[in-house]
């Protein structure tokens, strides 16, 4: 009779990696490495549906200036650049960057791809310079701009909040008390308001 073995008989010396870990694992490694393996093809379907507004980053800056008592538009066609958040009555302009596609120096999410790397170069170059010249654009028209980084809003919310704060209150201190909540709680928010806005659009077709 060939004896049977269970979790409590499992020799101590001999450890198995849980399943979750390992997925885990797997996960991280892939993403570290950012190997391109899609067709010319799929990437331009991928990329046509990458998200141009109302991203989960906007939204959470939104709320942190909504609840900082600031009233903005959205996405001005008129302006060049098509700012994310505009606040006429400051004269500001306010651009939230994806990490990946902008380019924030210095930010892990910034990584490069592996593969196909001059086609991600050029195209990250592209992004760069066009953020330029819409930046140089809008300061010649009178407008003042502000970039927030999609990271930074995610990890310090409050942070950016003062840092919004000094900016339209022209490095004067705190204009009124606000609660600002975390980076966590913000992003919950704005994972429902972007799932809501997709939702919004297809009944609308």
């Amino acid at each position: 009779m060939k004896p049977t073995t269970n979790a409590l008989s499992t020799p101590c010396g001999s450890r198995t990696m849980p399943t979750a870990l390992r997925t885990r694992k797997r996960n991280n490694l892939s993403k570290r490495n950012m190997v391109d393996t899609l067709t010319k093809e799929h990437r331009s379907w991928v990329m046509g549906r990458v998200r141009g507004k109302n991203t989960k980053p906007e939204i959470m800056v939104r709320s942190i200036l909504h609840r900082m008592g600031y009233r903005f538009r959205i996405n001005r066609r008129d302006l060049p650049g098509n700012p994310d958040i505009v606040l006429p009555k400051y004269k500001t302009c306010v651009f939230v960057h994806g990490c990946f596609w902008h380019r924030h120096k210095g930010c892990g999410e910034a990584r490069m791809p592996k593969t196909r790397k001059r086609y991600w170069r050029e195209k990250f170059e592209g992004n760069i310079a066009r953020d330029k010249r819409n930046v140089r654009k809008l300061r010649k028209n009178g407008w003042s701009v502000l970039t927030v980084w999609s990271c930074q809003v995610k990890k310090n919310p409050l942070k950016v909040a003062r840092h919004l704060e000094r900016h339209l209150r022209g490095g004067k201190g705190q204009k009124t008390e606000y609660s600002i909540p975390s980076g966590r709680q913000l992003l919950k928010a704005a994972e429902k308001r972007a799932d809501y806005n997709v939702l919004e659009k297809k009944d609308k077709k």
